[in-house]
């Protein structure tokens, strides 16, 4: 068996679990992380195991700050790569059908981290890759008979279906960004800003608990009636770190914040929401925002693009393509690696897009390359005022922020 040298116990330990893991075929995926090696802009590293012409593989996905690489390796030119790739990553997260192991590490010490799995019928699908039939929330869940997408056989409603779609797509995404961050976390203080009736809330606080974490979150909503129901709710199904807050980004400020979360934020609502969670340096922000109102009076356009925004559908495109991408890059210069997609498919919702923001790096001051990207764009289109921007920079109040659709 390949055995190379490592600094720490603990890492040769992980590198064994690795090992085994191939070789009884309980490998999931490898990540490693805070990459010090010569490859300066080498963020992650993602291993999985593969079949390529009846062998297997392993397939590592290289993410750069400019590009994805992916590489595949035969099973021992593989391990020699995670050998030598591992030795200059701080952290490491394992997973396995049967347990997840982290390893943290810096000059003085290593630490590692182990969590059992329950053996489900949901890890059995997972591994058949049946993703299509694999749901996240157990269709049994008790909050879901209170919120009225079950019947009381525990049957989806019908008019729910789409909802109910939605409700594991959402912990879909959920579950594996959380992955890629402090996975061992034990307490997480999250807030859900424009909860709304509390179909998502409940769902996370449900899939958290059968996690065996301990969720620690706060619905905010406008909506008095709302509130009141989701709070009854809440008793009535024993959620006893679930509260709602009768308010809005304005005047609910958490003094702790893991995983901030704002769906369908109108307008510049979306914009506070993300400054609250890069404020308080959120591990994770999840926003699907919609009614992009504040850049389109400002937008003057290329001369060159006047015959393709001639036509109104698309001018009204091309403002929400702006506002979300100078958004994700703003949140990619305070140090956060951002992915924008389909939420939903259209067909379920119309408001299907989707920004995630997983922490990776603590910045003193934004980066330099991408504000510049940023200045670039605003220039080309003539903007001089995104709300985002300007709370980052302490130069705007907290007023007049809009509301959730």
């Amino acid at each position: 068996m390949f055995a190379p040298k490592f600094s720490f116990e603990q890492e040769q330990q992980f590198f064994l679990d690795i090992q085994q893991s191939i070789e009884n075929k309980s490998f999931d995926r490898l990540i490693l992380s805070q990459y010090k090696g010569e490859l300066t802009e080498l963020e992650k590293i993602t291993f999985r195991m593969i079949e390529l012409q009846g062998q297997a593989t392993l397939s590592c996905l290289y993410h750069h700050t400019t590009q994805d690489v992916t590489k595949n390796y035969t099973l021992t030119d593989g391990i020699e790569k995670i050998a030598e790739l591992l030795n200059l990553s701080k952290q490491a997260n394992l997973f396995t059908s049967n347990q997840d192991i982290q390893l943290k590490k810096n000059k003085k010490k290593a630490m590692l981290n182990r969590q059992k799995k329950q053996t489900s019928v949901l890890k059995v699908e997972q591994q058949q890759h049946n993703r299509e039939k694999q749901r996240y929330v157990q269709q049994q869940s008790p909050f879901l008979r209170h919120l009225g997408i079950t019947d009381e056989k525990g049957q989806i409603v019908p008019s729910m279906a789409r909802k109910w779609k939605q409700i594991n797509k959402f912990i879909e995404i959920f579950s594996n960004a959380y992955e890629q961050i402090d996975a061992s976390q034990q307490e997480l203080n999250i807030v859900d800003f424009g909860s709304g009736k509390g179909y998502l809330t409940f769902a996370l606080y449900d899939y958290l608990q059968s996690q065996q974490k301990t969720p620690l979150i706060t619905g905010v909503e406008l909506r008095s009636n709302l509130v009141e129901f989701c709070q009854n709710v809440t008793d009535q199904v024993g959620f006893n770190h679930l509260d709602f807050f009768e308010g809005d980004v304005r005047s609910y400020q958490p003094e702790k914040l893991d995983v901030m979360i704002a769906l369908h934020a109108c307008d510049i609502a979306t914009d506070f929401a993300i400054h609250t969670g890069i404020r308080l340096n959120a591990s994770m922000i999840m926003c699907a925002p919609c009614c992009h109102k504040e850049l389109r009076p400002q937008l003057h356009s290329p001369e060159v693009l006047q015959p393709m925004l001639q036509f109104g559908i698309h001018a009204g495109q091309q403002a929400e393509m702006l506002t979300d991408t100078l958004r994700a890059l703003l949140l990619k210069a305070y140090g956060y690696e951002t992915k924008v997609f389909e939420f939903v498919a259209l067909e379920h919702t119309s408001k299907n897009k989707m920004i995630l923001a997983t922490k990776r790096k603590a910045l003193q001051q934004p980066d330099p390359k991408v504000m510049q990207q940023i200045q670039a764009l605003k220039t080309m289109y003539g903007i001089e005022k995104q709300s985002l921007e300007l709370l980052l920079q302490d130069q705007m109040p907290i007023e007049n922020i809009g509301c959730k659709c």
